[in-house]
């Protein structure tokens, strides 16, 4: 039964960290070239959510780590 369970710890998953959601019409998804700016509805100062299989986990707030973006963890649990 341990290894059944440290083979499950091991196992890789997509963590999704979400800035934001925008639907937008198809036409104006054509018309979108590099240098196109989608407005997100959500405050530059609003914790960002984090995912699991299309579930909210957890919520933190985007941190710089040397040169790449982190994010420090604010909660994390059951967020219904």
């Amino acid at each position: 039964m341990a290894a059944s369970l440290d083979a499950i710890l091991q196992l890789e998953v997509p963590l999704i960290v979400q800035i934001g959601r925008h639907t937008m019409p198809i036409g104006q998804i054509k018309r979108l070239q590099p240098g196109s700016i989608i407005e997100l509805p959500k405050d530059s100062r609003d914790e960002l959510d984090i995912l699991l299989n299309d579930k909210v986990i957890g919520r933190g707030r985007a941190v710089k780590v040397s040169e790449n973006f982190g994010i420090r963890l604010s909660s994390v649990g059951n967020l219904d």
